[in-house]
């Protein structure tokens, strides 16, 4: 099992606030801005003698809301091609051990969110990485490169739009190749879409929303970004495919069912009023233009404006990302203040990239952002190993 790049450096982090230093945690999704009162307040009020198992697919008054959550966002389902799970985690493992057999092949993009090659080791699958660059702002590869990798094993593509790490968002032509390559080779294709709502130049284009491929398209989703309920571990499974919602059916029974008083707070979560993703989505935004801006001043930095989600790769003029994001915790702080960052290294499949990279999750308030930033250029300036 892999470690995570995103918390592997914990332990330094924690030594560090042991010293007295105060620790900026841009390594991390985890948003500042406060879980929607409405839908705190429905855990709280909530009511009943026993705390039972739910339905293994989740509560059906919750499925039957997300119906219309998902109307509202353009993709025309029914509750019963929706199981809950256990946070998006959930939704991506029970993919990967519903559609593929051990020793199958699954196409990612990279980099890619850590933890598919933590699912993919769990389900006994094999990742096969199509590389995608910081020079063109990671951009999804060419169809040609996807054919290349295409096996007798190949069973799916993954992808996460909008992306984390890199916080790319597809367009619709990339969409619609996506879209010819699973037909042509009858795989496929599991969509992320964790950060929907977090789109800040164009639109998000569901996987749900191509025509054609119901047999093939499998939405995994949470609650976790969309209103800042990380802690819920509340997801989704979402497919029309109805041989392939038996058999997650059969994962869904064996884990019994899923949290209750998270499966609360998710269905109070979709009476919040239209507008609720406004607010959020321009804070986001502000932060994004803020962390770019600030990073591409820097001497020997890049960093590529992301369309969606809440994250940026960026390209620091240093040899080792591992090194030096643990070199931050261990040995650097300004002011009695550091920063921790997340290396890009757990974000490829392929040996040796990200080396030069690392993620930044823009969660914290732009104050916060300002001096996280503050710190990275003077560690930079000061760095020993710097290229």
């Amino acid at each position: 099992m892999p470690a995570s790049p995103i918390r592997k450096l914990v332990p330094y982090a924690e030594a560090a606030k042991q010293k007295g230093i105060k620790v900026y945690h841009l390594n991390i999704g985890q948003p500042d801005i406060e879980t929607p009162k409405l839908v705190l307040d429905a855990v709280r009020n909530s009511s009943f003698k026993v705390l039972e198992y739910s339905h293994s697919a989740g509560n059906e008054s919750y499925r039957r809301k997300l119906v219309s959550y998902y109307k509202s966002v353009g993709i025309d389902i029914n509750y019963n091609q929706i199981i809950i799970t256990t946070g998006g985690s959930e939704a991506i493992l029970f993919g990967f051990m519903a559609c593929l057999d051990t020793g199958d092949e699954v196409i990612i993009p990279e980099p890619f969110y850590a933890n598919y090659n933590g699912f993919a080791v769990a389900a006994g699958v094999n990742v096969v990485p199509v590389t995608s660059t910081i020079e063109n702002g990671f951009a999804l590869p060419a169809m040609e490169e996807f054919e290349k990798k295409i096996t007798s094993k190949t069973k799916a593509i993954v992808i996460c739009n909008p992306n984390n790490p890199t916080g790319y968002l597809y367009t619709e032509p990339e969409m619609l190749a996506l879209k010819e390559i699973v037909i042509k080779h009858n795989l496929y294709l599991f969509s992320d879409e964790a950060y929907r709502e977090f789109c800040y130049e164009g639109k998000q284009i569901s996987a749900m929303h191509l025509t054609g491929v119901d047999e093939h398209v499998v939405i995994m989703d949470t609650i976790s970004k969309r209103y800042s309920a990380c802690g819920g571990r509340i997801g989704a499974f979402v497919t029309k495919n109805k041989n392939l919602l038996d058999a997650v059916m059969k994962f869904a029974q064996a884990r019994l069912s899923p949290p209750s008083f998270a499966q609360i707070a998710g269905e109070a979560a979709i009476d919040l009023p239209s507008n609720y993703f406004d607010t959020t989505k321009a804070e986001y935004k502000s932060r994004r233009d803020l962390i770019v801006k600030r990073l591409n001043a820097m001497n020997g930095v890049f960093c590529p404006n992301p369309g969606g989600a809440f994250y940026a790769i960026a390209k620091l003029p240093i040899d080792d990302a591992d090194v030096f994001c643990q070199w931050l915790l261990e040995d650097f702080n300004y002011n009695n203040q550091t920063v921790m960052l997340a290396p890009a290294t757990g974000f490829y499949s392929t040996e040796g990239l990200g080396k030069q990279e690392v993620r930044l999750a823009y969660v914290l308030n732009k104050d916060n952002i300002n001096k996280a930033m503050d710190c990275l250029e003077k560690a930079l300036e000061v760095y020993p190993r710097r290229k």
